[in-house]
């Protein structure tokens, strides 16, 4: 990561103590990674799109009450297939239900789902890869050839394959995703444990009697987690893609709940008059795939120290 130039500011308050060129306390020296990494991310454009992208959808989410009249899953027959007006913004489904509200609190399910599938597939990544990378022998070989059978197959199927035999659900989809998502996180964590494992820190510990456990939680792990965060941060969108195609085959959430790929699949029926159905949740699902995309872009360039400064 490039350094900016302390030259050019003064040394004083705040700032001068976290632009300092020699840090006086482990304390100050991450503090000094942590702001430069910020400069660094403000200074990309395109990173700042997606982090308002992703800031204005937790902020939509977390104030959904107050900024929609119901929960979008009222009918009112009377108002069915209105097309977007003052009154309706987003205009209506064929049901009578106000698109805004429910793309509002669709929001919701999106970021449930986000939340989930990242809270799994992260501890079964590192943990798998990291053990690989750094046991090898058989054990490498035996979880190598377990990662390459979920590799092997399109994520999407094998989704659709698992979400099939558990039932449809939004639980049951949350954990299909999962389990099919794992496996790229494990490669990537295995290859990182690969070129940390013979290094000096670790060879200390080892003479210090440490454990392969302690070694691979304390220091092999952390090393993985930048990598692992920005890979997570750019699958969201495929993620959110495979929720949608989930939801839009009537395997995900299920109605009335209001997720986006189900209400594609409701509007497609509507697709030439009512094109507003299906059309708005699609360019929720793009916009906020995008945000996901450009956000992990520029967590790349901060936390990956081979692509920073070029």
């Amino acid at each position: 990561m490039a350094m900016p130039d302390t030259k050019k500011f003064p040394h004083s308050g705040l700032r001068g103590w976290l632009l300092a060129e020699s840090p006086a306390s482990a304390r100050q020296a991450r503090a000094q990674r942590a702001y430069v990494g910020w400069l660094t991310f403000r200074s990309n454009p395109i990173a700042m799109a997606g982090l308002i992208i992703i800031g204005l959808l937790l902020v939509i989410a977390a104030l959904a009450p107050f900024l929609t009249s119901g929960e979008g899953i009222e009918q009112n027959l009377a108002n069915r297939l209105k097309a977007p007006s003052a009154e309706h913004w987003f205009g209506t489904d064929e049901l009578g239900r106000d698109i805004y509200d429910r793309i509002i609190w669709g929001s919701r399910v999106t970021l449930y789902i986000v939340f989930l599938v990242s809270v799994i597939v992260m501890p079964i990544g590192l943990m798998i890869g990291t053990i690989a990378g750094y046991m090898g022998g058989w054990v490498d070989t035996v979880l190598m050839r377990i990662t390459d059978i979920f590799l092997a197959f399109p994520r999407l199927i094998l989704a659709l394959a698992f979400v099939s035999a558990l039932g449809p659900g939004l639980e049951n989809a949350v954990i299909a995703i999962a389990v099919t998502t794992w496996s790229p996180y494990a490669r990537l964590a295995r290859a990182e444990a690969l070129t940390v494992r013979s290094s000096e820190y670790i060879l200390a510990a080892q003479i210090q009697g440490a454990s392969t456990l302690r070694i691979v939680v304390s220091h092999v792990v952390p090393m993985c987690m930048s990598s692992i965060i920005v890979r997570l941060t750019l699958d969201m969108a495929g993620i959110i893609l495979t929720a949608a195609g989930l939801g839009f085959l009537g395997l995900g959430a299920q109605p009335p709940l209001p997720e986006w790929g189900a209400m594609i699949a409701t509007g497609r029926d509507f697709l030439l008059d009512q094109w507003w159905i299906s059309t708005i949740p699609g360019f929720a699902i793009l916009i906020v795939s995008m945000g996901f995309n450009l956000l992990g872009d520029g967590l790349r360039d901060v936390l990956d120290p081979r692509s920073g400064g070029e």
